[in-house]
């Protein structure tokens, strides 16, 4: 909106050609999201409170938790706002990658917030059934991909999938091929957020983190010389994404203002869904489904306690944790809360700097 606007008032006045740079806009999108964020969450967290729509917490976990009892949820709606708002502003509305990533992080944001409603609002414990869950966000997960390819051509680059070690491996997948991987990314890591949202601010900051590394993928595959040089698939218009990554590093900032311990408001799944959701359909687009794995290590592995978990108990009746997602696990081992999210943290930090090293090693 705003580039548009300074684009025109360039023809009269050359300084707003300044805004033509993806990197100023992404730097100006950052603080705009961080400020909205910062701006709205008092806010938001009052109306929050005022609609008595409180975290639950499982008896069953570690008592530390009981105190979290009531605490505001759906504190992602925040989030979003500060993410559209700012997409919206900074971003060229004039491609349709822009438009993919807001229609899918938005559409599981509101598969999330239909979810929390019904839990916190309605007293439904189950909420949203998860059937209903995994159709909604198969369809928007089919439907991206499905976008993709007409988008892209198919061409092999556009639909293939990347070994990001080497220059010229690349298995090409074909439009099926590529639908299920696009389907695979967005819902397997929608979830996977969604289950490390268990501690104050440990799901924010790993987002933070990966949405800021996937600004520099997103630059370098929207940009022909520098995808040349780096060996990576060159994606005409995804640099545009780069604003939109940077808008969900700033907002997510913004709010670990308030989710850092102990908590004022929990994003809840409308919240964490929608981020995992919109880093998956980022890294599908920029080519970078593994450099994705391997920077969400954290949620990653936190997926796979809870599948080894539940796989354990029904095959022998025994678990395999003390509690999952792991990060319960630790607690049950005598860590404290404050120790799981910043060890946690620091690993996610060591894994995106080897996500951002798979830039060179090619």
């Amino acid at each position: 909106m705003l580039l548009i606007l300074t684009q025109w008032l360039g023809t009269s006045i050359r300084a707003f050609n300044v805004f033509n740079y993806l990197s100023l806009r992404a730097v100006l999108a950052t603080m705009t999201a961080l400020a909205i964020s910062w701006a709205l969450g008092p806010w938001v967290i009052r109306k929050l409170t005022e609609m008595k729509v409180g975290q639950a917490v499982r008896n069953d976990g570690p008592q530390t938790h009981l105190v979290k009892a009531g605490t505001p949820t759906m504190g992602g709606t925040l989030i979003l706002l500060a993410i559209g708002l700012t997409t919206l502003l900074w971003g060229d509305l004039r491609n349709k990658y822009v438009w993919l990533v807001l229609v899918v992080t938005m559409a599981t944001g509101v598969i999330g917030f239909v979810d929390d409603y019904k839990k916190v609002a309605l007293k439904n414990p189950k909420g949203l059934s998860a059937k209903a869950k995994m159709f909604w966000q198969s369809l928007i997960a089919i439907g991206a991909g499905l976008f993709l390819v007409s988008a892209g051509g198919n061409l092999p680059e556009h639909t293939g999938f990347i070994i990001p070690f080497y220059k010229q491996i690349l298995y090409p997948f074909g439009a099926i091929g590529f639908c299920i991987l696009t389907y695979l990314v967005i819902v397997g890591t929608s979830n996977a957020v969604n289950l490390t949202d268990g501690l104050d601010g440990l799901a924010i900051m790993p987002t933070v983190l990966i949405s800021g590394a996937f600004c520099i993928f997103a630059y370098v595959a929207g940009h022909a010389v520098f995808s040349r040089y780096l060996g990576i698939p060159y994606v005409p218009g995804a640099g545009e994404l780069m604003v939109f990554c940077a808008a969900m590093a700033g907002a997510g900032m913004g709010f670990l203002w308030f989710n850092a311990y102990p908590a004022e408001v929990f994003m809840g799944d409308v919240g964490a869904l929608a981020l995992g959701a919109g880093l998956g359909i980022v890294a599908v687009i920029v080519r970078q489904e593994i450099v994705l794995f391997i920077m969400g290590g954290v949620f990653v592995v936190e997926a796979l306690s809870v599948m080894i978990q539940v796989a354990s108990f029904k095959l022998t009746g025994k678990r395999v944790f003390r509690m999952a997602p792991l990060h319960h696990h630790y607690e049950l081992k005598g860590w404290k809360e404050t120790q799981v999210v910043v060890r946690f943290w620091i690993i996610t930090m060591l894994l995106v700097l080897a996500g951002l090293a798979t830039l060179k090693l090619r």
